[in-house]
């Protein structure tokens, strides 16, 4: 069959009229480096009466360049393409979505005599017929090309258009077509996840941002908000409702911390407008591209991914105190589907504190971070999208086959599948010889261990300091003596204070003793008692608070620490932290110890 090429396509492709499925001939093409981004191609296409250099391959559809399926003379259907307005007044054309549907060998060479295309500049095949003015966009010659009926007007496609803005009037852009090249476009898009309020504060200032996803039916991308803005939109938007969106600021995203896919990602400016869409039912909800369990041993240390099971265990709710002394809630989650393969989440925040696993619900989670914390682990980020029993194929799938029969699995756990880690309190078992033996600390990055340990000793003096009261800071405060304390890293004065432990304890097992330094939660749970109350007897009942101590002593916990080697004033010693103090369940202490003999006796 011979291909006939849509004459006149590539002039109403550069007035921005949609074009219903041209077929256009790829005369030549051109790699332009992406710098820290993947790699763009620049098209030369030939209409048979145009040809026009000025279209881009969306970087979903480089394997067509990259495996050489696009070359010179091939012909190809665009199936979908928007026209992006340049800052200098250039247009370009995003070939979104192509169909190779003759090869260059099929082809033979270039088909007709095309000419360069120049904007304002009309070329009529038959000089007879005048070139017309009031249709620009119908062919001249009515039945040729992809004309095959007297009446049809294959480039009338209707496109949307956004409500006025100030910036005017635009079409709507798909979101796969935004680069940091164009000046014009506005979006209609659905947020997918909306993020909370986080503010920072450092040596160059401080502030606020919120960060939402989008989606439409072309791909998803980030978009957060700075300061003003945050105060401008963050009461306007609402998750799952679809909005236009326009004069945001693109740069490339920072795949770190986001598993869209999109090369860019959005900041919103003072120019930049959210306007509700009320005709949102065409505007797809959520992508997810969710990877099996037991694929997670093959993807890179640190990868963003989708994951969905049923939740096999739970575990309740702790505090940690972080590197930067901020109280934050987790909870691990542990996520079995139909691979057989068990992983542990960790939640954070206030998704570890809501979360409800009783009835071993399906659990889906977009955006976790893959970590290699005590084999594979998974951890939610602030901007992880945690949907509990979605209404998405997937899970009923998932819970079809658990009801039927994989609620009989014990399933294989992939977080306790290597020794370097922490993942749990059940992970990495070690004698407190075996910390020193095999010199657990040493490495570049710490190591994590379990063990059982007995409490033998408890440092009293300076076991408590006076913190700072603001919620999210625990810094030491200074005493004014005149009734107020001073917090250097709020920069401001408290009429009262809070007490934390900060606690030094040896603890022993059978065959060794170790210091170790135990903070809030772990140095809590140690000693029986919140630190509030312990500082009020510190204050008032020095009897009462001695006898604390005393009852801590000679007790046994399961012990999860973290080991690493430290240097103070040019010496280098091992330094020991609890991250995790629990009574010893010995039921369960004595299944392990019964699996260990059993495994001794077979070798």
């Amino acid at each position: 069959m011979d291909i006939v090429l849509s004459e006149g396509a590539i002039e109403s492709l550069v007035k921005g009229q949609e074009v219903d499925s041209p077929v256009l001939q790829m005369v030549n093409i051109r790699k332009i480096d992406g710098g820290n981004g993947p790699a763009r191609f620049r098209l030369m296409m030939s209409d048979g009466m145009y040809t026009m250099s000025s279209f881009m391959l969306s970087t979903q559809l480089n394997p067509l360049a990259e495996q050489n399926q696009l070359v010179p003379n091939c012909v190809c259907l665009l199936k979908k393409s928007v026209t992006n307005v340049l800052k200098d007044g250039r247009r370009v054309v995003v070939v979104l979505d192509m169909e190779i549907m003759k090869t260059a060998e099929e082809v033979g060479g270039k088909i007709g005599e095309p000419t360069p295309y120049v904007e304002g500049q009309a070329k009529a095949p038959q000089p007879a017929v005048p070139t017309p003015t009031t249709r620009p966009l119908q062919p001249q010659n009515g039945n040729d090309g992809m004309n095959k009926g007297p009446n049809k007007q294959p480039f009338a496609k209707k496109t949307p258009v956004a409500p006025n803005t100030p910036g005017g009037s635009s079409k709507i852009a798909p979101i796969a077509s935004l680069n940091p090249y164009q000046s014009k476009w506005t979006i209609r898009a659905r947020i997918t996840n909306k993020g909370s309020i986080r503010t920072w504060s450092n040596s160059r200032g401080e502030g606020k941002l919120f960060s939402m996803d989008l989606v439409d039916e072309s791909g998803e991308i980030r978009v957060t908000a700075f300061n003003q803005e945050v105060d401008k939109f963050f009461t306007l938007v609402e998750q799952g409702k679809v909005y236009y969106i326009s004069k945001g600021t693109l740069k490339m995203a920072n795949k770190q911390y986001s598993s869209l896919k999109n090369d860019y990602e959005m900041t919103l400016n003072g120019e930049s407008t959210v306007i509700p869409c009320d005709d949102a039912h065409d505007v797809p909800t959520l992508q997810c591209s969710f990877v099996p369990i037991g694929d997670l041993e093959a993807r890179e240390k640190d990868s963003i991914v989708d994951v969905i099971g049923v939740v096999k265990t739970v575990e309740d709710v702790t505090r940690i105190t972080t590197k930067n002394s901020r109280e934050v809630s987790k909870r691990n989650v542990h996520l079995m589907d139909m691979s057989g393969r068990v992983i542990t989440v960790t939640m954070w925040g206030t998704d570890a504190e809501n979360f409800d696993g009783s009835g071993q619900p399906i659990l889906a989670i977009k955006g976790a971070r893959l970590s290699d914390f005590g084999g594979r682990s998974l951890s939610t980020l602030f901007s992880s999208v945690v949907m509990t029993n979605p209404d998405l194929p997937e899970a009923y799938k998932l819970r079809g086959w658990y009801d039927k029969e994989g609620h009989a699995m014990d399933g294989q756990s992939m977080t306790e599948a290597r020794g370097g880690g922490g993942g749990g309190a059940n992970t990495n078992w070690k004698t407190l010889a075996d910390v020193k033996n095999e010199h657990l600390g040493h490495g570049e990055k710490a190591d994590y261990f379990s063990c059982i340990g007995t409490v033998v000793h408890l440092r009293k003096e300076n076991c408590l300091y006076q913190a700072c009261p603001s919620k999210d800071c625990n810094k030491k405060v200074v005493d004014q003596h005149n009734g107020m304390y001073r917090c250097e890293k709020c920069d401001k004065e408290f009429p009262e204070f809070k007490y934390r432990l900060m606690l030094s304890a040896n603890v022993a097992d059978f065959g060794d003793n170790q210091w170790v330094t135990c903070f809030q939660d772990t140095a809590e749970a140690i000693l029986g008692q919140n630190a509030a109350y312990i500082g009020q007897l510190k204050d008032t009942n020095e009897a009462a608070f001695d006898e604390i101590f005393q009852q801590a002593n000679f007790n046994t916990f399961v012990l999860r620490n973290r080991v690493k080697l430290e240097t103070y004033n040019d010496e280098s010693r091992i330094k020991v932290t609890v991250m995790d103090a629990k009574p010893v369940d010995h039921k369960e202490y004595s299944k392990r110890l019964i699996m260990n003999i059993r495994k001794l006796a077979s070798k």
